[in-house]
């Protein structure tokens, strides 16, 4: 996983011990902890890939989120903005690699559950 922006890059990638993750689950797990920041239930919402020591974390002020991974900000950006990043990357990752899991698998289910979840939560930020 990486985050880049105008302030750092945030990334699972090169590191050891290894931080590769059990993707399915943990950008689930995304998509559902920054419903509340982006619908502004809350101010702060982290992330940590599952299996993985990968962390980044977000923190919400009146005009911007900022993004932080573990060595220092990546980025400042409007909830608006975010919101369509991360359901972007969470859309392409769907569209390129879910058809690679068994259709009965629960994590498929999951996955495009958070993902219809989320996708209202970002179309309310416009």
């Amino acid at each position: 996983m990486s985050w880049r922006g105008e302030l750092g890059e945030a990334t699972s990638v090169g590191w050891a011990p290894d931080q590769g993750m059990m993707i399915w689950i943990s950008v689930t797990d995304l998509l559902d902890s920054l419903h509340g920041l982006l619908t502004g239930r809350s101010d702060n919402a982290s992330f940590g890939g599952v299996d993985s020591s990968f962390s980044i974390s977000f923190r919400a002020t009146k005009t911007a989120v900022g993004v932080r991974g573990r060595c220092g900000p990546v980025a400042r950006v409007g909830r608006a903005e975010l919101a369509e990043a991360v359901l972007s990357a969470a859309e392409e990752l769907a569209s390129r690699h879910l058809c690679a899991v068994p259709r009965r698998d629960g994590v498929t289910h999951d996955y495009m559950s958070a993902l219809d979840r989320f996708r209202l939560t970002a179309e309310r930020q416009c």
